[in-house]
Formats: structure tokens, sequence, C-alpha cells
């Protein structure tokens, strides 16, 4: 493994968040890791005119060689909307990101200059490089980080925000207990929370469906099997959630499963008359009260049609009927159960133009989303 330091900016959108995204891509890749990070510094641009920086430093161990140290940046910064034009000089970007220091090395190439050959005329550089490596020795210059910043000419003005930035190999579901996701017939939501559970170490709770007896029935005739169905699915849900929840295990860092318990009453309030709805109504509220709530509920949105076509590609006999209207039924259920939540943890996912099963940077994006959700959920 080789140590190589690396500068992180932002000035357009959410910079903050820009900044973690930059270290968790850059991490997705097994031949790099982030071991320590600086503060967050908030810079005005410097070369041109624009919005202010947040611009930080980390130390990362890696055995990339550094040229493909760079190329892996390059896709890092595409991958999060920086765009290189041809025009000359600076511009403001998404996030930027440099290769300060490669071990000790002295690289004098087309394509890479190491070490950065502006790093002794840079403050907004300095001052976050100084955080983790004050003593790092310039190997042309033979002076320290902490040297080449009392004798910067630089004069910008520098402010220390509160942000504090977070290396991926912290889990970032790990300081949560129970993650639910949600969503429509075909939303991919058991797919979802499949990959989050093998990928950051969580107990997987999957809802068992296939079995039930009254949902191929319920398919072909809705008014006669809707009460038996949603009855069977409450029962059947709490006794699994319960059993599921209750017995925590401590190989797991958290619980992440692909529906919530509350979904039984969304699902009825579509299926069901009125009278039977009042009824269902107060048998779920006695069930409700004894299940564990999720610290957050995420919400997979994705448009009508793109959940008929994954309902036809996945190929299961009984659900290739389903009317359209009865899934846009559904989704305004979910909506207007978001709407009157009195939880602030709840959080809607757009997918709809997102293919995560496929695309590692959508799925990546997804994650980058939730995580930053959780974020400010834990802030509030």
């Amino acid at each position: 493994m080789k140590r190589a330091y690396l500068s992180i900016g932002s000035n357009l959108g959410n910079k903050i968040q820009n900044l973690q995204n930059a270290i968790s891509r850059l991490e997705k890749d097994n031949r790099l890791k982030v071991v320590s990070c600086s503060k967050v510094y908030q810079t005005p641009a410097w070369g041109f005119t624009g919005d202010d920086f947040l611009n930080a430093c980390i130390a990362t161990e890696t055995t990339f060689e550094p040229l493909d140290l760079l190329y892996h940046i390059l896709e890092t910064e595409k991958s999060l909307g920086r765009v290189r034009t041809e025009e000359k000089g600076y511009q403001p970007r998404t996030v930027d990101i440099d290769i300060l220091f490669y071990e000790d090395e002295i690289i004098k190439s087309d394509e890479l200059m190491v070490p950065h050959p502006r790093i002794p005329n840079r403050r907004f550089v300095l001052q976050p490089l100084s955080d983790i490596a004050p003593g790092k020795v310039h190997p042309e210059l033979q002076k320290t980080v902490t040297q080449l910043l009392e004798e910067c000419a630089d004069n910008s003005d520098i402010s220390v925000t509160g942000h504090k930035l977070q290396t991926q190999r912290e889990n970032p579901f790990s300081s949560l207990n129970y993650i639910a996701i949600e969503g429509n017939i075909g939303s991919g939501k058991t797919t979802l929370a499949t990959k989050i559970a093998e990928d950051f170490n969580g107990k997987l709770i999957l809802e068992r469906f296939a079995d039930n007896p009254f949902l191929p029935k319920f398919y072909k005739d809705q008014s006669r099997y809707a009460f038996s169905l949603e009855m069977s699915f409450l029962a059947d849900r709490y006794q699994q959630f319960t059993d599921d929840t209750s017995q925590p295990d401590l190989f797991k860092n958290f619980m992440v499963s692909d529906y919530d318990i509350f979904k039984s009453l969304i699902f009825a309030k579509v299926t069901l008359g009125e009278d039977e709805f009042r009824l269902y109504r107060k048998l779920f509220d006695i069930v409700y009260k004894e299940v564990i709530k999720p610290d957050i509920y995420i919400y997979l949105y994705q448009n009508t049609e793109k959940l008929l076509q994954n309902i036809k590609k996945r190929g299961r006999k009984y659900e290739q009927d389903i009317p359209y209207d009865y899934l846009e039924k559904i989704n305004k259920g979910y909506f207007d159960f978001i709407k009157t939540h009195q939880y602030q943890n709840v959080f809607i996912l757009d997918i709809s133009d997102l293919d995560f099963v496929q695309n590692k940077n959508d799925y990546e994006t997804i994650i980058d989303k939730i995580h930053g959700f959780k974020d400010e959920v834990q802030q509030l």
C-alpha cells in the first residue's frame, strides 16, 4: 500500500454532500481506502469569480500506481457530474479532486505532475493538509506542510466549518437499528434491500408472500377475496416481523427489510370497502402498537409504466394481469400515508430513471442519497 494525499473541493450544488460522495466513490474500489480526513473549510473561489468552495484533504492508502490513481479520480469526478470543457481557466465544479503527494515520488509528465505544482501557493490546500499531515515533507522543496503554510503568500479568507466527513469504511448504516425499504409492486424493493444487506453486513428481513393462498385468487376476483387476503397478510406480517426483529443478529450491524408493516393498512385502504376497512383499521391499530418502527423509511417510487415492465420481466404468473389503475391507487395510497406520517424519517427516492441492478453507478447514487438523508435525520 502506498500513501497518497488528495485535495477535494466543490462549489456547485450540495457541496458537503458532493465531498462526502467523492470519498464514498473513491473507496468503492478496494484498491484505495481513505485513512483520515481533514476539517472542512469554506474558501473563496480561486482564480475565477464564483461561489465559495468547500475544501478538504484526505490521506489514502492505495495499490494504484500514480497514473491509474489519476484515471480512478477522473472517473470518480465524471460519475459525480464533473464536466471538463475545452475552455481555458478555472470553472465552477461539482467536485474537484487533485493528487497532492504520492509517497515521496516526483513525477513530471504531460498527464500528471506530482507533487502538485501549486501546493505552495494555495492556502485552501495547505490549511486542510496541515490537519492530517503537518510534518509531511515536500520532496522537491524539502519543507514541511507546516512550513509551507507559514510561508504561503495567499491571503484568502478561509474559515473552518462544522461539517465532518466520514470514510465509507465507516459503515453508512452502522448507526441505525432498522431500515425499511418500501415501494409499489415491481419497484425493486426486495432487490435493493438484499444488495444493501450483503454490501453493508445487515440482517435481511424479506416479506413472505408467495405461499399466501389468497393472493392468486385475489388477482382474479378482488372484491370476493380482498378481506381474507388483507387479514392473512396482516397476521403473517405481524408474526414474521415480531419474530425477526425481536432476535437481533449479533454479527450484523443493522436490520433492513423490504417492507414495513404499515403497508398492510395502505393496501387495505385500496382494496377494502368502507365497512370492512373500518373493522380492519381497529385490528391494525392494536397490532401496530407492538412493532418497532424504522429509523429510516425509504419509499422507492417508479412510474407505473416502469412498474408494469418490471412485473412482466420477473414473470410471476399471478401478477401478469394486475391492472394499471390498481398500481396507480397503490402509489396514491403510499403518498397519502407519507403526507400524514408523524415522523421526519420518510425518504421518497425516485428511481424511475435508475437501473441499480445493471448499473453500478446508479446503485452507488442511491446509497449516497440514502447516506445523505440519514445524516440529515440524525442532525434533527
